[in-house]
């Protein structure tokens, strides 16, 4: 049988399947027989078919079985095949043998697949020794090879070098483009991409999918809902057919522009929908908390028999946690459990972090024990959650737990548990998280030495914060507020006022927080004239409209000043504020303070009318009218609290002991040491009441 018979028998070998693999054994085993196993034609046929069968062995063997492989066009077949096929480290070893054969010399047709090897690999060491010899043999000119190059370095991540070799390059092709664009877009240049997209239609280079894939995206990156509407109305205009990959990426940008009309309009048209273009679009809902949309798209992407992803799941938990949708979160997260679905550490995180903002704190607490508890990311989620809801003693708690694992804290931890410190006023805990600090080397994160000045300012240990914002890098808004509050929460009024000059002469705007804490300063001091002034400049000069908040420092800067009618004056005279019952409470409070009785009755009276089921407002009308001895009205008011079956609410209060926080309710027997504590109350109550006795 001939060479042109085999040949012809091989091609109608062609396919994966088992009898196309043993037909192409069988007429390798009559190549064989007739000798013409070295026969250059027939082995690249035999091994391009073994590869199109998957059968990679029988493809080497027969590479290996030619007496003397002397045709360049043989090896560089099997090292494109090798590259093809993701075999990159037997693309490299093949290459090897080729550069040490002392015959052959590898030509512009092998340094392409053996520089995709490179790549594949990350081997960018490899990678550059071959560009050096390139240079030296003049293959660099090459348009392929350079191209080559360029992806190489652009696989490796070594975008500076890829760039470089894009500059140098006398020719270029559309591979070569793309691959750049994607270069800058990957390393968060997405401005230059799109620079560089306008470069390569001034040259005369159309972009394909791949391009508008990456120039989309870019514009999704920098938020340029302008430049991407253009770009798509002009490829649309031009008759170009968008792929599932160009849909997605005008999905994408379309949804984070929060233009969600065209998103939806771009989905609906693409007429097959791939999981990306899915996720995208739940994606663009997902930001908008529409956990509802996300749920109707999930169910279509089920009825279509696309499955979902793990991104999928993810967008739809954390929709379902920005709009605070329990039944939404429980839907996927049953369907995750009956479809035994391996969640990773985001789906996990998202749940909890969703449990939590919907009040579900047991059901977060059940999530996280079923969680691989060795990446920071649940702890801090765990942590966050506490805090959210309140519960300062858990965070604390669980942050201990955290430490005996082998998890490393990060910035996110610390600016978390250093929340909770701050509203436990933990100064001993926080100092703590401070050594812990230094030792992460995070003293030049803004974000947590913030926390931490923030920390110990509510701790009141002003002289530890001062510290801290005069070591922060940068000093915004945010820190000079903080420091400020410090100040001015204890007792140091004078300081706040002159930090707050300093902050205003270095050009930083304040803003309603700054004031309301300039404004707290004040009150704490009885600086009354001074606050009056600093309210009316927030309104004048720097055009802020007073909160709540603002009129409450008001009212009672006044108040402790006993200047008491001309706060109720204001009251009355701004309808935004007349019937808050947070300022009315602060003006009872000062007419108590006063002995102010006519007064603080009209209050109390308004009081009562808006909110009636307030113990405080009694508590506070009794405890008036007993320090001016009208004891008939104390009794009436307690009678009335009696009848409306109101009960003080019970207060609490804890201490710090050896870094642990020990809390304590009135009435309450709860505290593993409660026996101990009420008895050394006797002894010392006893004592007390000893030490009181006159002499005999």
């Amino acid at each position: 049988m001939d060479t042109t018979k085999l040949l012809s028998l091989l091609r109608t070998c062609s396919g994966s399947g088992s009898k196309s693999l043993i037909r192409a054994k069988l007429i390798h085993q009559k190549i064989v027989i007739q000798g013409l196993q070295s026969n250059i034609v027939l082995c690249k046929s035999l091994i391009n078919l073994y590869f199109s069968c998957q059968n990679y062995d029988s493809a080497n063997l027969v590479f290996r079985t030619i007496e003397n492989p002397l045709d360049l066009s043989l090896w560089n077949g099997l090292l494109a095949a090798y590259t093809k096929n993701y075999m990159f480290f037997e693309a490299l070893d093949l290459f090897d043998r080729l550069v040490q054969n002392p015959f052959l010399k590898p030509d512009s047709f092998a340094y392409p697949s053996v520089l995709k090897a490179c790549g594949g690999l990350g081997r960018v060491g490899c990678g550059k020794m071959i560009h050096t010899h390139l240079i030296k043999t003049g293959f660099g000119l090459d348009i392929v090879v350079s191209s080559s190059l360029v992806g190489m370095y652009a696989k490796c991540h070594k975008f500076e070098y890829a760039i470089k070799v894009f500059d140098e390059m006398s020719a270029r092709d559309m591979a070569s483009w793309n691959t750049v664009i994607s270069c800058y877009y990957q390393d968060g240049q997405a401005d230059k991409a799109l620079e560089l997209f306008k470069k390569m239609r001034d040259s005369g280079f159309e972009p394909n999918s791949v391009t508008l894939t990456i120039v989309i995206s870019s514009c999704s990156r920098l938020l340029d809902l302008e430049r991407g509407k253009e770009i798509h109305k002009e490829y649309v205009k031009d008759g170009f057919v968008f792929d599932s990959y160009v849909s997605s990426a005008l999905v994408d940008m379309y949804g984070k522009c929060g233009c969600l009309e065209m998103a939806r309009e771009v989905f609906d048209q693409t007429p097959v929908k791939s999981v990306v273009a899915w996720n995208s679009m739940i994606g663009a809902y997902s930001s908008k908390g529409d956990s509802k949309s996300c749920i109707e798209l999930f169910r279509s992407m089920h009825l279509e028999g696309i499955k979902p992803t793990v991104t999928t799941l993810s967008s739809i938990i954390m929709s379902s946690s920005r709009s605070a949708q329990l039944e939404h979160g429980k839907f996927i997260h049953g369907y995750i459990i009956r479809n035994r679905i391996q969640t990773d550490i985001f789906i996990s995180s998202s749940l909890i972090d969703l449990y939590f903002k919907c009040g579900c704190v047991s059901s977060a607490e059940n999530v996280f024990d079923k969680t691989m508890k060795t990446n920071v990311v649940s702890w801090n989620v765990m942590i966050s959650g506490y805090v959210t809801v309140g519960d300062y003693f858990k965070a604390l708690n669980i942050h201990e737990d955290m430490k005996q694992t082998s998890v490393k804290p990060d910035a996110v931890t610390f600016t978390s548990i250093l929340s909770a410190c701050s509203q436990l006023t933990a100064l001993e805990k926080g100092k703590e998280i401070h050594k812990f600090i230094v030792e992460s080397e995070l003293e030049s994160n803004e974000i947590v030495m913030g926390a931490l000045l923030d920390m110990y300012a509510k701790c009141g240990a002003v002289d530890q914060a001062f510290n801290v914002f005069q070591k922060l890098p940068e000093k915004d808004l945010v820190s000079w507020t903080s420091m400020i509050t410090a100040y001015g929460s204890h007792g140091q009024a004078l300081e706040a006022l002159k930090l707050f000059h300093e902050m205003l002469q270095i050009n930083v705007k304040p803003d309603t927080v700054t004031f309301l804490a300039v404004l707290s300063a004040c009150s704490h001091a009885g600086l009354v004239d001074e606050g009056c002034l600093y309210f009316n400049q927030m309104i004048s000069d720097y055009g802020i409209k007073p909160r709540i908040e603002h009129y409450s420092c008001l009212i009672d800067l006044l108040g402790r000043a006993g200047r008491l009618h001309e706060a109720y004056g204001i009251l009355l005279n701004t309808p935004d504020i007349k019937d808050d019952v947070g300022l009315l409470s602060t003006l009872f409070s000062a007419c108590r303070l006063h002995g102010n009785t006519e007064l603080g009755e009209r209050v109390a009276r308004l009081l009562v009318e808006k909110d009636p089921d307030d113990p405080s407002t009694y508590i506070v009308l009794s405890n008036m009218y007993a320090s001016v001895n009208k004891w008939d009205e104390v009794r009436q008011v307690r009678l009335k609290m009696k009848a409306l079956g109101l009960k003080k609410n019970p207060g609490c209060s804890w201490i710090e002991i050896e870094k642990k926080i020990h809390s304590f309710f009135a009435e309450d027997m709860k505290h593993p040491q409660a026996e101990k504590v009420h008895e050394c109350l006797k002894m010392l109550t006893s004592q007390m009441e000893k030490d009181e006795l006159p002499a005999s």
